[in-house]
């Protein structure tokens, strides 16, 4: 009876402690299925709507190259004096309208005037000592044939007519120099344009090459382009740029008419001019700025805001099992597609949805939820 009561007293304590077992894990699955609840209660869900997605797509990028610099007039001049004296019959000013050839001042040829006179008579005189050389010498030839005087003498008036003839060319050449100073004491627009700038008075000494004024012709304007020799690989004939001038409200076209072919010593940089289509309001010296087309090319590409760039390897943001995650992307080119500026990647499918920039970043792992006409 005793043994049986043993027995008896060891199977309650079994099935007591087996069961105090079962109240312990039955509260711990509980527990633990509150505390699961409370996190997906706390956890916070991205609802992510159309406008916050964009899909890999092939594009044709059409690549284009920044460029900036002033505008400067392809025809331009400096009208200055090419013989000193007083300066004269200056009556322009800036903004006024010349055509070429047209007189614009005149340097006081008085001067000049009388050196002509004089150069002048030295070459009547001249001529007068030809003249004579020439009687001479044609009489001493009709008395060598006679006999009455010697070869020599006849010989002595030849050489006198050579000197006197090579001093009357001399004198004639006197004559042009003078004439050609008299000339240039009278000042002449060479191109058609617009006063830019006056740079001397009337009544003021001015000395050779001195400036008198500043010509230039504003209805052909270009760009002059600084590239990095890299870009400038990359630049041809006749390709267009858009350019944004300041004080102008419209985009401008150009084209590329001219590259140097040397590089600039202290930039090390690249010259390339281009040519602007006419366009009203233009000055020289505006700043301009845009960009240029380059070249284009066919690949899946996503907008460059759809990006990002905060860790050592480019990234975008997708959804999978609505969770955000980090993808890591290759960039190819850059370049413009529909007025939107573009990158072309490696590493996506094509048609694979895209997290825009405009939402942020994203905490991976964060919980989205994707209304229907996002999917």
């Amino acid at each position: 009876m005793s043994r049986v009561v043993k027995w008896l007293a060891v199977a309650l304590a079994i099935a007591g402690l087996a069961y105090g077992a079962t109240q312990i894990v039955g509260k711990r699955k509980a527990q633990q299925q509150i505390a699961e609840q409370a996190a997906t209660r706390a956890e916070p869900v991205v609802e992510l709507v159309a406008t916050d997605m964009v899909q890999v797509q092939s594009r044709d990028l059409t690549q284009r190259l920044p460029v900036s610099g002033t505008l400067k007039a392809v025809n331009s001049a400096f009208i200055k004096a090419r013989v000193a004296g007083e300066l004269q019959d200056l009556n322009l000013r800036e903004g006024d309208l010349v055509k070429a050839g047209q007189v614009v001042a005149r340097v006081d040829a008085t001067d000049a005037q009388a050196r002509l006179r004089q150069v002048r008579q030295q070459a009547e005189a001249a001529k007068a000592q030809v003249d004579m050389a020439q009687r001479t010498l044609d009489n001493n030839t009709t008395l060598v044939e006679k006999g009455f005087i010697s070869k020599f003498a006849l010989d002595s008036s030849s050489s006198s007519l050579s000197a006197a003839q090579a001093n009357y060319r001399a004198a004639l050449a006197g004559v042009d120099v003078i004439s050609k100073q008299l000339e240039d004491t009278v000042l002449r627009a060479p191109i058609t344009g617009q006063i830019a700038q006056r740079l001397a008075q009337n009544g003021e000494r001015i000395g050779v090459d001195g400036r008198v004024l500043e010509l230039i012709d504003i209805s052909q304007l270009e760009l002059e382009a600084s590239l990095a020799v890299t870009d400038s690989a990359m630049v041809r004939l006749g390709q267009v740029a858009e350019l944004q001038i300041e004080g102008t409200p419209t985009p401008v076209r150009a084209k590329v008419v001219r590259i140097n072919p040397t590089v600039v010593a202290g930039s090390r940089s690249v010259l390339a001019y281009l040519a602007l289509t006419p366009t009203p309001g233009l000055r020289q010296g505006l700043f301009a700025q845009g960009t240029l087309a380059v070249g284009a090319s066919s690949s899946l590409a996503l907008p460059v805001s759809a990006v990002r760039n905060d860790r050592p390897r480019p990234y975008v943001q997708i959804v999978r099992d609505n969770r955000v995650v980090h993808q890591p992307v290759d960039l190819g080119d850059q370049g413009e597609f529909d007025g939107q500026w573009m990158v072309a990647v490696k590493g996506l499918a094509q048609d694979t949805p895209v997290i825009a920039g405009s939402v942020g970043r994203l905490r991976e792992g964060t919980a989205v939820k994707l209304a229907a006409k996002a999917l």
